[in-house]
């Protein structure tokens, strides 16, 4: 059961929002492998005179990853990580995720008095 919205967190017990609290904290598993942030795709010219790219053949895909944080500018993932970031991109996301979900249900707790 996904919590969706803060009427679903009235109707459940304390008891039940400190189990859920617990599920939730035991599903974020390892987190050493997080990325926060995107990875692109681009084509890339060279600038070299004469190569295939100056004619509208780019060379690529290259990968790139960008930080969600604001000021660290993109860097280069080569192909053989490029299945790793996206791995730890999704989980970032999942992480996250069970992140903003035990804060509401740690805001409804406080609400409460009952913050453990």
């Amino acid at each position: 059961m996904v919590i969706s919205h803060k009427a679903d967190l009235l109707r459940l017990s304390t008891r039940d929002l400190l189990v859920r609290r617990h599920r939730l904290a035991a599903r974020l598993g390892d987190v050493e492998f997080v990325l926060l942030g995107s990875l692109v795709e681009q084509m890339r010219r060279c600038g070299k005179d004469g190569c295939h790219c100056a004619k509208g053949d780019p060379h690529g895909p290259y990968s790139y990853y960008t930080p969600r944080s604001p000021g660290r500018g993109m860097k280069y993932v080569s192909a053989a990580l490029a299945s790793k970031v996206r791995a730890c991109l999704r989980h970032g996301e999942q992480v996250e995720s069970l992140l903003a979900e035990i804060s509401a249900i740690n805001v409804e707790l406080l609400a409460r008095r009952a913050l453990m």
